[in-house]
């Protein structure tokens, strides 16, 4: 991890996200990027020439966020970036350019993604992002420092993606990660692919020298959502790694995708499906 992405409308969701985005820049020495877009409804451009404040008073608060991000971790390399268009293409964009970057985002609303600088553009982002998206609701208070990820594993071959960079923060916190194998369908040729994928993603917890468990949980209805954010809860897990899938097969698949988002009581990490990430072994 060599960059990471916060954006920022300077709301309290935004400064949730940047309190995490901080601590993952401590421990993975990456460089800490703070972007705020602006976006094409935000002020017209003879409104912003007439009281002249708008960009800059926008900048003034950025450097007052990079200030407030160095006081806490002096060694961290930290700066601001001012985009300008739709949220949802341009922070992905921006990261997209960066290597092995990171995207951070808060999420405003007690009980999910609501109208606002995330609302509406939370799946978007998530669905058009090629880098990972660590995303919050504000209401979220726990601890940044990572004890233990909680890692879903299914049917799809997929689903082993993630481990590159659970097993990365794993390393960068000396956190447990937790293999959740999830039965869906409840059926015995279910069961013996997920055990499978179990074993392999064991296998790289090994060679990495990180702590993991295991448990294989049968699902029996199409509840696997719940059965996920229940057991991560039960754990006392402070994130979870999720695939980005487009099959069906998944949990996290768009007809979920929602779900998830907006009731996860926990830092939630959705890694996209693409080669970059694809398993080694």
């Amino acid at each position: 991890m060599e960059n990471i992405i916060v954006g920022t409308d300077f709301s309290n969701s935004a400064m949730t996200a940047m309190r995490h985005a901080v601590a993952l820049a401590i421990r993975s020495k990456a460089t800490l990027h703070i972007a705020w877009v602006k976006t094409p409804g935000a002020k017209s451009v003879e409104e912003e020439n007439i009281d002249g404040h708008f960009t800059s008073n926008a900048q003034n608060k950025l450097q007052e966020l990079v200030n407030l991000c160095k006081k806490e971790s002096p060694e961290s390399h930290i700066n601001s970036v001012i985009l300008e268009g739709k949220v949802h293409v341009e922070i992905p964009r921006y990261a997209n350019n960066l290597p092995n970057s990171i995207i951070v985002m808060g999420a405003h609303g007690a009980s999910g993604f609501e109208e606002g600088y995330i609302g509406n553009n939370a799946f978007r982002l998530v669905n058009g992002s090629q880098v990972p998206v660590l995303i919050m609701r504000e209401n979220i208070q726990i601890n940044r420092d990572l004890h233990k990820i909680f890692v879903p594993i299914d049917i799809s071959f997929e689903t082993l993606q993630k481990m590159k960079i659970s097993i990365e923060l794993a390393k960068y916190f000396a956190a447990q990660v937790y293999l959740f194998g999830v039965v869906y369908p409840n059926n015995n040729e279910s069961r013996h692919i997920v055990n499978v994928q179990l074993r392999h993603a064991a296998d790289m917890c090994e060679e990495a020298n990180v702590r993991y468990e295991v448990e294989t949980h049968n699902v029996s209805n199409n509840d696997v959502c719940n059965t996920i954010l229940k057991s991560a809860k039960e754990l006392d897990a402070n994130l979870i790694t999720i695939m980005r899938e487009e099959q069906e097969t998944d949990f996290t698949a768009s007809r979920n995708m929602r779900q998830i988002l907006s009731t996860c009581p926990m830092p939630l990490l959705i890694i996209p499906n693409k080669n970059a990430f694809s398993v080694g072994r």
